[in-house]
């Protein structure tokens, strides 16, 4: 029992007041242009990336990584310890979340094209990297693949956005882009 019941028990029967049509319609119409915009968005904007997944075994997949990595090492970060490495251009670029961290470092070049493969070794990790706002959600046992082309050079910050334990809030990586 409400404590101001309508007056009519059917009130769905009653007339709907103008200015509701109004707001109704208004909200309509901007959904179907809303609709209408997300291939443009998609085809010219450029944000939305699309990938591909694959299952994966995740300790295969570390291995495919860690192959990469000692393939293609050219330093280590003097800071983390953590190898650098530099993946063909025009190539495959691997990259493994685990228990607090992103690794290894990628180095790029600015305006080369690689698949950037990430998985993650152990639990659901958010892969933002910023300030560019590249934002996926990394699963174990599924290896996500996506077309990247860094059109700007410098350092920029991975960040796990998915709450993945006690030390989440550590758990950075790096890419770094390089002129040539």
């Amino acid at each position: 029992m409400s404590i101001f019941p309508p007056k009519e028990r059917l009130w769905w029967n009653e007339p709907i007041e103008r200015s509701e049509v109004l707001w109704i319609g208004l909200a309509f119409v901007w959904a179907m242009i809303m609709f209408a915009m997300m291939p443009f968005w998609h085809l010219s904007g450029g944000q939305n990336l699309s990938n591909e997944a694959y299952r994966v075994v995740p300790e295969a997949y570390g291995q495919k990584v860690e192959a990469a990595a000692a393939k293609y090492k050219v330093g280590e970060d003097k800071a983390s310890g953590l190898p650098i490495v530099r993946p063909p251009v025009g190539g495959d670029a691997y990259m493994l979340g685990r228990t607090y961290e992103w690794w290894p470092i990628l180095e790029l070049v600015k305006g080369q094209s690689y698949r950037l493969h990430l998985s993650s070794m152990d639990m659901m990790h958010g892969f933002s990297l910023q300030p560019v706002n590249i934002n996926i959600q990394v699963h174990p046992d599924y290896e996500h693949v996506l077309t990247l082309t860094p059109t700007t050079s410098g350092e920029f910050t991975i960040v796990c956005n998915e709450f993945c334990g006690i030390g989440h809030h550590v758990m950075t990586g790096k890419i770094r882009v390089v002129d040539k």
